[in-house]
């Protein structure tokens, strides 16, 4: 055992062993060369991020499921190539850092930032193909998988974008950084990263009221002659679904400090609800890495399966190391939640538990959007805190999708979208985001019931 309390398990297996396991939601690649010649340009390719950045966020999330922090985890639903830009990276980092400030001023609580960014190109579909008439082409999976123009070019698997997506989460990691160590994050900054950000948001008047009040917090502590480094920049951490095997596999390298097999693709990967058969690809892979990882938990998992699983990704329950996002729905978590959280609470085994209030709440409207309805988001939340609270455990988290965008994906929040009002400013390739304004609607929601613990 070295001092990250893993002991070294070096194997990783080969990606043949991997599909042979069973690897499902996976590309069906027609050029076995080109796939094979995409993943070993990735693995000559340098870390994205580092191995003793992983570990930073891995005790962070120890501290999460002691109670002692909270995690905030957001962005879209899938990157895109084309929404690789300052200003699109700008915007999804000015609204988690205005989420955190309000859940760290509000509730008096350290928030754990974590990007769903730079990696979160692929998405899992529940059908392998789509029908637009009479032709039927691959569905769309995401820009690290194809194309989402209907056309049979577009729509073919093409492994070149396994590189691509490499480069455009190299891009995008290198802005993050340059933004939240640069002096974007500085908490001086909070009226500048939001002058036209809240000006027509329902919630103004009380994120004005915060800044006014940080701002007189920090004039005092530059009168007495302190300025911390922790004013001016900020640990901000990236993740996505380790979903496609060709692309983790090939970015999984051992660290000379450790040892230990670290999926340098990103800080933290999770596992979805589709991939998440214990005896599975994915579950095996990520048995195999020392990031921190998290699982989906949706409707159909037991108590026994959350066990399960736990056991075979943390065999030396490192702390830190597992975190169980559950994603029920509004009208399910009071009802599946508790006996979850009983029964791994009763194991012994120590997890972050966070809410992904969104998947479980999408529904199509009649005019044929995809969407949200926000006051079911809320619900999902507050019914994720009251089953903690009655059970005397810590509700540590949120993973949300979400945008810096003014889009109109989801209805409701203060500003009351209707389902009319969908079709002005629906952006989203794949599921429904709540725009900047509900966003930090939610935050504010979400310090309330964290002040009420």
């Amino acid at each position: 055992m070295n001092r990250t309390g893993i002991v070294a398990r070096v194997s990783i297996p080969s990606l043949a062993d991997l599909h042979a396991i069973g690897a499902v939601q996976q590309p069906s690649y027609a050029d076995p060369v080109s796939r094979d010649a995409a993943v070993e340009t990735l693995r000559r390719m340098p870390p994205l991020v580092f191995a003793g950045e992983c570990d930073a966020l891995r005790d962070r999330l120890a501290q999460v499921s002691r109670g002692e922090a909270f995690l905030l985890q957001g962005g879209d639903c899938a990157e895109t190539f084309e929404g690789v830009t300052a200003e699109n990276v700008r915007n999804k980092l000015r609204v988690l850092l205005s989420m955190a400030v309000v859940l760290t001023y509000a509730a008096s609580v350290p928030v754990v930032k974590v990007g769903r960014l730079a990696g979160q190109y692929a998405k899992p579909r529940s059908s392998d193909t789509e029908t637009r008439g009479d032709v039927t082409l691959p569905a769309y999976r995401g820009d690290a998988v194809n194309g989402f123009d209907f056309t049979p070019q577009s729509r073919a698997h093409d492994p070149q974008r396994l590189v691509d997506v490499y480069n455009a989460s190299a891009a995008t990691l290198n802005l993050a950084r340059a933004f939240t160590t640069g002096g974007y994050a500085d908490l001086r900054q909070m009226h500048v990263w939001n002058t036209d950000f809240v000006r027509n948001s329902p919630v103004r008047e009380r994120y004005e009221k915060i800044g006014h009040e940080i701002d007189k917090a920090l004039a005092f502590m530059d009168a007495i002659g302190v300025d911390p480094e922790e004013f001016h920049t900020v640990d901000f951490f990236s993740s996505h679904e380790a979903l496609l095997l060709e692309y983790e596999h090939a970015m999984t390298r051992v660290d000379s400090r450790t040892s230990l097999p670290y999926d340098v693709s990103a800080h933290f990967l999770w596992i979805g609800e589709r991939t998440r058969q214990v005896d599975g690809a994915h579950v095996e892979l990520l048995s195999r890495i020392a990031n921190p990882v998290g699982v989906k938990l949706g409707p159909t998992s037991t108590p026994d399966d959350a066990i399960a699983l736990y056991e075979k990704l943390n065999p030396d329950r490192v702390p830190g190391k597992v975190t169980f996002v559950t994603r029920f729905g509004a009208g399910k978590i009071r009802d599946l939640l508790p006996h979850l959280v009983e029964k791994v609470t009763a194991a012994g085994l120590e997890v972050a538990w966070v809410c992904d209030p969104m998947h479980g709440n999408t529904f199509e409207t009649d005019n044929g959007y995809k969407t949200r309805e926000f006051d079911d988001v809320i619900d999902e939340v507050r019914g994720f805190f009251e089953v903690h609270r009655s059970l005397g455990t810590w509700p540590g988290g949120l993973h949300v999708e979400l945008t810096g965008d003014d889009v109109t994906e989801c209805l409701g929040g203060g500003n009351r979208l209707s389902s009319l009002d969908l079709a002005t400013r629906y952006e989203t390739l794949c599921d429904p985001r709540l725009n900047r304004a509900q966003s930090l609607e939610l935050a504010f929601l979400v310090a309330e019931m964290l002040a009420e613990r």
